[in-house]
């Protein structure tokens, strides 16, 4: 058994309007009703999917993955403590306030709090309405798109994700970051997206590289690209990666942290087998500035 998807994010950032501003009317998502403590954002028909909360971190405070239901939720529970994973049973103020029947939460090795929920709420009376001219965002039973998890050791965090919450290797990519610096990132799936997490050491003082979301046209991608260059927030042009063929590009978020913002990527299925690059893009991908 597997967690599901990737189904929503909190951030713990210095400045909340600014991220309200860049998630809305720069990246095209929807503003949704507040949760007691956080500016909340739509992707889709569910109530949230990002989520936005005032503090110093600046950087990713938790990650919420989904199961079908209460009996899998349950049988995570079962996994994880197997493991020694100390897990603590969400209260239902706390499940009130991520819009869902049940979680349970609990940290990764290198202490990335993480939820595993079941019983997301849908509010298909509430038409979702991408802004910024956004035809919308891929989703559904692929989640909300991916992250890219910095850890000081990416073995013991791969027998964690892949063992313990049943993610399955879809490629590896050597990453050269400096002549003589190698450093392997381990591309991740639990459904039909490509990659939904990737393990990679770098030298990276946050504890993700990005996150991705992913759109339903090549338009989009191009749209906001002009968008975000008169904010002088992009961090690459666009490009098209080897692994996951995706075409988009990379900016910087208000706290450092970058977004890749695509169209395209295939998909996997029971056919898939692991394969290793040498380079993350056939083209493009160029670096325009230092994030941060």
């Amino acid at each position: 058994m597997s967690v599901e998807s990737l189904g929503y994010l909190g951030f713990a950032v210095k400045d909340v309007p600014a991220w309200c501003r860049f998630l809305g009317q720069r990246l095209g998502l929807m503003e949704a009703p507040a949760q007691p403590d956080a500016s909340c954002f739509r992707m889709d028909s569910r109530a949230w999917r990002i989520a936005v909360h005032e503090g110093q971190d600046d950087d990713l405070a938790y990650a919420g993955y989904e199961v079908v239901s209460q009996a899998a939720m349950e049988n995570m529970v079962d996994r994880l403590r197997d493991a020694g994973v100390e897990v603590r049973v969400g209260d239902e103020a706390l499940a009130r306030t991520r819009k869902v029947l049940g979680l349970i939460c609990f940290a990764d090795p290198f202490g990335l709090p993480l939820e595993i929920y079941y019983g997301p709420s849908e509010v298909t009376d509430q038409p979702f309405i991408a802004s910024a001219g956004v035809t919308g965002f891929l989703t559904g039973d692929q989640g909300l798109g991916h992250f890219v998890r910095i850890v000081p050791d990416a073995q013991v965090a791969l027998r964690f994700y892949t063992e313990v919450l049943g993610f399955r290797m879809t490629d590896v990519i050597d990453m050269t970051l400096a002549p003589g610096m190698v450093i392997p990132t381990y591309f991740l799936h639990c459904n039909g997206r490509h990659h939904t997490l990737a393990l990679a050491a770098f030298p990276v003082p946050k504890r993700i590289h990005h996150f991705m979301i992913e759109v339903k046209s090549l338009d989009d991608v191009g749209y906001a690209f002009d968008r975000l260059g008169g904010d002088n927030c992009l961090t690459t042009t666009i490009g098209r990666h080897s692994n996951d063929q995706m075409v988009s590009f990379y900016c910087a978020s208000p706290s450092g942290v970058e977004v890749e913002f695509g169209w395209g990527a295939r998909g996997v299925d029971a056919s898939w087998s692991v394969a290793r690059h040498d380079a993350p893009s056939m083209w493009g991908h160029k670096p325009l500035r230092a994030p941060g």
